[in-house]
């Protein structure tokens, strides 16, 4: 668990805040939260639907939809990130390299010991 000092003391990641109304009726940044939300859920959807496909052309037909999902998603979090309205928090460096070198021990327990064939 982190210590609550430990967050204050993060950079967060983000760009100026585009204002919106503050009123009981859906703003802007209500709807493209609620749709990014949607996409998120369908693109866990499509992926469950992908792993079981047994026909090839369904195959094809499903994964095309969720790559257009996975894209809308992704310029969603954009749009969403450019205007101010989704920030990241930024980690220290040195918890991203003990963090790196915990995961890189695994790799020799894959079949392959970490190689690509």
């Amino acid at each position: 668990m982190q210590n609550p000092n430990q967050n204050q003391n993060m950079q967060q990641i983000k760009n100026p805040s585009t204002e919106v109304p503050k009123t009981p009726q859906m703003n802007e940044r209500d709807f493209v939260n609620d749709i990014l939300s949607q996409e998120k859920y369908m693109t866990n959807a499509y992926s469950v639907a992908l792993n079981e496909a047994s026909h090839q052309h369904l195959y094809d037909d499903l994964l095309a939809i969720f790559n257009e999902t996975q894209n809308m998603q992704h310029d969603l979090f954009n749009l969403m990130f450019e205007k101010g309205w989704y920030k990241l928090e930024a980690e220290q460096t040195q918890k991203i390299q003990q963090s790196y070198q915990q995961h890189q021990g695994y790799t020799t327990q894959f079949p392959y010991q970490g190689t690509i064939q």
